[in-house]
């Protein structure tokens, strides 16, 4: 039993980084509501200085000012559109951790499937250079050479 809870211990702490957000309680809002707009909304924003993470994951101070825009901007009562607008118009694209579908960000949505396509048309085209090609068919006068030169074969 002794080793079962010394397992369970050992996951939480594994475990509890996973669940750690970088969102300090003095950011919080006191509405659960908000809070849980303002969550979703940070959450899909990229941290423009770690770049791999969320604002919302994110221990920069740049996230940080970007988490209390945010509440600041949903206790004036704007939307979440709005304020994904106001981030947009102010960082561009680069913010969204998800960018729209459009003719800017259409390379990028697409980069993933021509690479896929590229490296299988080089796959395709490598295999046909390793493939030899079949030999020419030999003349009537090769093959009577080629006769006259390796005796025929004698059945044993």
């Amino acid at each position: 039993m002794r080793r079962l809870g010394r397992l369970l211990a050992l996951v939480a702490l594994l475990l509890a980084p996973l669940l750690a957000h970088a969102v300090e309680p003095e950011e919080m809002l006191s509405d659960p509501k908000l809070e849980a707009r303002a969550r979703a909304l940070s959450a899909g924003l990229r941290c423009l200085v770690c770049q791999n993470e969320s604002v919302d994951e994110s221990h920069a101070a740049l996230a940080h000012d970007i988490r209390v825009l945010v509440r600041e901007r949903l206790l004036a009562g704007d939307s979440d559109r709005q304020i994904r607008d106001y981030l947009v118009s102010r960082y561009g694209n680069f913010i969204l951790l998800k960018p729209p579908f459009e003719p800017g960000t259409i390379l990028l949505w697409l980069s993933p499937f021509l690479a896929l396509l590229a490296g299988g048309g080089m796959i395709v085209l490598n295999a046909r250079r390793r493939t030899p090609a079949a030999p020419p068919e030999l003349t009537d006068a090769e093959k009577a050479r080629l006769a006259a030169i390796v005796p025929p074969p004698t059945a044993e």
